[in-house]
């Protein structure tokens, strides 16, 4: 219980900060309001691109926590690497807001927020197989099918990522769209083929049909 208030605290102060980017360049531009809103909408998508990738992590961290019996000290320690990656997401966030207009510096803003989540996808799947190795933290009545296809479902998630921020090398701009791509993908795979697992007040596992 400690591990999951945490962590929800760590993913809402996340989320909070980067509205603060929309905030900062707003009050950065010049001229009439009307103007600068307008002038700013890198920031809008940057800000729902990101939001809504620390929503997806948020939910798939209550999917890990349902399958867990236990935590032991080599897991938090896992899992406070993946919420430091969360917690510093705002600022590659507002590097590619500030440079997706202009360009000029887009490439090292795509590679700071690729190499982000490479990192984190990385974390993400480090934690998930050190719990289930051995099923040395898993529920005793954990379906083996539901662990083998969340495991499926995260190990893309490294090359995806990896192959996205590469591609900044080459150009910046399908960099930052992949990033995006990624995301709807994800939402997209949670809202119609998520809903075969259904995750009970009690922490039990139900496979539907």
């Amino acid at each position: 219980a400690r591990l999951e208030t945490f962590s929800d605290g760590v993913f809402a102060i996340a989320a909070t900060l980067l509205i603060l980017n929309v905030d900062g360049q707003v009050r950065d531009e010049s001229g009439a309001l009307g103007s600068r809103l307008l002038h700013i909408w890198p920031s809008y998508v940057a800000y729902g691109v990101s939001f809504v990738t620390i929503g997806i992590i948020w939910s798939n961290h209550h999917t890990v926590m349902a399958q867990l019996e236990r935590v032991n000290r080599t897991f938090l320690l896992l899992n406070v690497f993946l919420l430091m990656t969360v917690a510093f997401l705002p600022f590659p966030t507002r590097l590619v807001a500030e440079n997706l207009r202009e360009r000029s510096e887009l490439e090292p803003a795509a590679l700071a927020y690729g190499a982000t989540m490479t990192v984190m996808a990385v974390c993400y799947l480090s934690l998930w197989l050190y719990a289930i190795s051995g099923r040395r933290l898993l529920r005793d009545d954990s379906d083996p099918r539901t662990v083998t296809g969340i495991t499926r479902s995260y190990l893309p998630g490294f090359p995806t990522y990896l192959t996205a921020t590469l591609i900044a090398f080459v150009s910046p701009l399908a960099s930052v769209v992949l990033f995006g791509a990624i995301t709807l993908f994800y939402v997209i795979d949670s809202s119609f083929f998520g809903d075969d697992v259904i995750l009970l007040g009690s922490g039990q596992i139900v496979q539907r049909g």
